[in-house]
């Protein structure tokens, strides 16, 4: 599944963000490289991508391998939450209803 996000933050910022919330969950990280990380665990296969977007953004892109909404999914969500909350402090989570 593919899901994106696009945030203020700097791309290193995100990365280094990435690397904290996916090890976090046992996720062993594969690749390293200046705008990709991969990570691989019983949860599943994850692939996250960043680059530059329209100058002062950038695009936060993850391609996990499952199908539908799998916990991994649910965690990359969770990820982006977190994002949106390291770049403006003041978000809070409300339910939309």
């Amino acid at each position: 599944m593919q899901h994106f996000h696009r945030t203020s933050l700097t791309p290193d910022q995100v990365l280094e963000a990435a690397d904290r919330h996916f090890g976090a969950l046992g996720l062993t990280p594969g690749g390293a490289e200046a705008r990709l990380r991969a990570f691989a665990g019983s949860l599943g296969t994850l692939r996250v991508t960043v680059r530059m977007e329209g100058g002062h953004y950038t695009l936060v892109e993850a391609f996990t391998d499952q199908v539908g909404e799998s916990r991994l999914d649910k965690q990359v969500k969770r990820f982006f939450n977190g994002l949106h909350r390291a770049a403006d402090p003041r978000h809070r989570i409300e339910a939309g209803y």
